[in-house]
């Protein structure tokens, strides 16, 4: 905002300085695309996808829209903790603490949005967790964030389904965390792990820009490749967590066959090709994820030549928070409790009130409302017994 006594507009001063360093305009244009195709994902009119029928792309945004937005909190949470440089050990007490305070309001807003009955799978409970999740590897280099991330989408989606048969599908509130439902936290680490390296390695610098869309396009012909191997061969056509023995085992005697009903092997190809959205598999997460670091570098590469055009987007992006809580309430304020309701109409005139709302309150207000309340508590958490906190910065 103009500083007290100037004479210059507010619009006219964010016309100029919003999107500036430090905050990374790329960055924020990239969530406001995430939140845009997630809206679309909940409420849009969609069909299945074909790369030679342009009218079913806006079938991309299902699944991806989501990943996006995990990518870009792993690139978030490097960026609040260091950017390119390491956190020193002095810091990490105060660091930790932050994210544990952001991560349990973001959770909260999540149950909070979840009470509202609608049929959207709210992606802000397992958000916010991910923020304590990431806590262990704050000091990991991008080399070992890399692997790790490698390691999660290689091996982790054939072990979680070889674990999930041999088990004979058992359910319960921290399995469904874990190995099945839309956003198993073991899946979607991959993601955070592969954004914070992003945020380690300067994703901002247009070089590391360059290098990450190359590299993003090179993960999204190996995985949507391996994923059409799969449909073509058959090995991604069953759905995780489903088999008809579940519950019908009656003790060790009866096991054995329960086991071999449930193709333990092709419950394992199946992890590793499949492609499809939420599904968890090899593919989808080396197609997708390769699909939202591409956006990601399009959008740090496009935001200086094009900064006036994406402006009302980075706008959007700068509070997503805010944003996609506005997006749930009018979907439960419109459908009512469990109702459920598709409408591209609707969808676009969401994304057109969403860069409205946010542009002017950019302008005539600053910060979004949500996080202005996350960063608070971000502070208040990691502040001393008795000692009143500041205000915290921003997230790039």
């Amino acid at each position: 905002m103009p500083a007290p006594g100037s004479t210059t507009l507010p619009v006219t001063h964010w016309f100029r300085t919003f999107g500036r360093p430090p905050r990374i305009l790329g960055l924020d244009v990239a969530r406001a695309l995430a939140i845009l195709g997630m809206a679309g994902a909940h409420i849009g009119e969609t069909s299945a996808f074909d790369l030679l029928d342009t009218s079913t792309w806006l079938d991309l945004v299902h699944g991806r829209s989501s990943i996006l937005f995990a990518v870009l909190a792993g690139v978030s949470i490097a960026l609040m903790t260091g950017r390119r440089e390491l956190p020193e050990p002095a810091r990490l007490p105060s660091l930790r603490l932050q994210l544990v305070g952001r991560g349990a309001v973001i959770f909260l807003i999540g149950l909070a949005l979840e009470l509202l009955g609608t049929p959207i799978a709210v992606i802000l409970t397992l958000y916010g967790l991910l923020y304590v999740a990431v806590i262990p590897f704050l000091r990991w280099r991008p080399w070992r964030l890399l692997i790790a991330a490698g390691v999660l989408a290689l091996v982790g989606p054939a072990v979680l389904a070889l674990i999930a048969v041999l088990a004979l599908f058992p359910y319960g509130a921290g399995i469904g965390l874990v190995l099945y439902g839309s956003y198993p936290i073991t899946v979607w680490l991959a993601f955070v792990f592969a954004g914070m390296a992003l945020g380690r390695l300067g994703i901002e610098r247009t070089h590391a820009a360059a290098v990450a869309l190359g590299s993003g396009v090179g993960l999204m012909i190996v995985g949507y490749g391996l994923g059409l191997v799969g449909a073509v061969s058959g090995l991604a056509t069953r759905a995780a967590g489903e088999d008809s023995t579940t519950g019908s085992v009656s003790g060790w005697g009866t096991y054995p066959e329960a086991l071999a009903a449930a193709d333990p092997l092709g419950a394992v190809f199946s992890a590793i090709f499949a492609v499809d959205a939420h599904s968890g598999g090899t593919a989808e997460i080396l197609g997708s994820g390769g699909f939202a670091v591409t956006v990601i570098a399009l959008c740090i590469l496009l935001s200086r030549p094009l900064r006036w055009i994406l402006l009302p987007l980075g706008a959007l992006g700068s509070m997503p928070l805010s944003a996609y809580t506005a997006h749930v309430v009018s979907v439960a304020l419109i459908g009512g409790p469990g109702g459920f309701f598709s409408s591209n109409l609707f969808w676009a005139g969401t994304a057109i009130a969403l860069l409205l709302g946010t542009t002017l309150w950019s302008i005539l207000v600053g910060r979004g409302p949500l996080e202005r309340l996350v960063g608070r508590a971000a502070v208040a958490m990691a502040s001393p017994p008795g000692e009143k906190g500041g205000q915290a910065a921003p997230v790039p």
